[in-house]
């Protein structure tokens, strides 16, 4: 997504959230079928001497109260920026450092592999790692992404450089 492209969908996101949904917007991504949005949320009060256990499922807790208080909120935005934008919107919450996302857009997607990258599949498959190809390819692609996040990220950034140079060119 080019980087304008990615401030006016945070910018319209920001000003059309009611008030003290979210603290802040922490990030609002897009591709072609889908807009996230997170925000962060403030954390349950606990005292000092709490557990880690006891800690980890208040935030929990305090997540999944706040998706239901705000659900009729979030979804009357979500109405008007997918007539707006023509996706679909996303939302997620942080809290105490903590993300909790709520329904995403799981969008199909088409490959062709030949053999030798079917065999990688399969034998996630057979390993008890995946279920399906499929899963076992999306398995594939959240590890490259996890492994990736800085090359991926100098890409974007000479995607969006290269967008940027054909928007000067004479045809503009």
């Amino acid at each position: 997504m080019i980087t304008s492209e990615r401030e006016a969908l945070r910018g319209w996101f920001t000003g059309r959230l009611p008030d003290g949904l979210y603290t802040e917007v922490v990030e609002v991504t897009a591709d072609r079928e889908e807009i996230t949005v997170v925000g962060r949320i403030p954390g349950p009060e606990l005292g000092t001497d709490v557990s880690d256990a006891e800690r980890e499922a208040a935030v929990e807790g305090r997540i999944a109260e706040f998706r239901e208080r705000t659900r009729d909120d979030r979804m009357a935005v979500a109405r008007e920026a997918e007539r707006r934008y023509g996706r679909k919107v996303s939302w997620g919450a942080e809290c105490d450092g903590v993300r909790g996302m709520f329904t995403t857009v799981s969008a199909p997607v088409m490959t062709r592999l030949r053999q030798p990258e079917r065999q990688v599949l399969d034998t996630l498959v057979e390993a008890g790692v995946a279920r399906s190809r499929s899963e076992a390819l999306a398995w594939c692609v959240r590890l490259v992404q996890r492994h990736s996040d800085a090359w991926l990220g100098e890409l974007r950034e000479s995607l969006e450089q290269v967008r940027r140079l054909r928007a000067q060119g004479p045809d503009a």
